[in-house]
């Protein structure tokens, strides 16, 4: 085999690869974006069934369990522009197509710290945004919560007090940083906020 036929054969396995490794992509965002339209349309047409209580009234009591996978509600950062679905468990094909709960953390409408991890790469990019007062809502079919952003932290990824229980009612989202990192990122970015009344 001479050295252009060679040649030839190699850009032809790399132009394979290269369409496989794009279409595993494009299946990938498509199916977190019809994922996150149909559990979006479901939540929504659930919480006009319900008739859902305002903000101000008290909501339902916290699930005790989940199911991984499950749908728990949607998380909106208006400023930003983030309005995702949020699903029990942060395994690989949950945190494709949402944002996750981290288990062992107190679920929405619970007391304590709810943590919710995303990737940097999708729903979680424009945490880069995220200033100090902003506005988190969680809203879920047990009812709304609204929180306020109280600081912004980078950790290593075995700083886990963030995810331990607090006193008042708080949120926790964490992603990988810095935001632009090829490959698996060496740190954590932080988001707390703080229940308001």
């Amino acid at each position: 085999m001479s050295l252009r036929t060679g040649i030839r054969a190699a850009q032809h396995v790399f132009a394979v690869i290269a369409i496989v490794a794009l279409g595993y992509c494009a299946v990938v965002w498509l199916d977190a974006k019809f994922f996150q339209a149909r559990e979006a349309r479901r939540f929504d047409h659930e919480a006009r069934i319900e008739n859902s209580p305002p903000a101000h009234l008290k909501a339902r009591p916290a699930p005790q369990t989940v199911r991984d996978g499950c749908p728990l509600g949607r998380l909106e950062i208006p400023r930003i522009g983030v309005s995702v679905m949020v699903v029990e468990g942060v395994k690989n094909g949950d945190l494709k197509r949402a944002v996750g709960h981290i288990p062992g953390t107190a679920l929405p409408g619970g007391a304590g710290n709810i943590a919710i991890a995303g990737h940097r790469d999708t729903f979680f990019r424009p945490l880069r945004s995220i200033h100090r007062d902003d506005t988190i809502t969680l809203r879920t079919e047990g009812g709304v919560y609204r929180y306020r952003v109280v600081f912004t932290d980078v950790v290593v990824p075995g700083d886990v007090q963030v995810l331990y229980p607090t006193k008042s009612d708080s949120l926790t989202l964490v992603t990988c940083f810095p935001f632009y990192y090829v490959g698996s990122a060496p740190k954590r970015f932080i988001v707390r906020a703080e229940r308001l009344s």
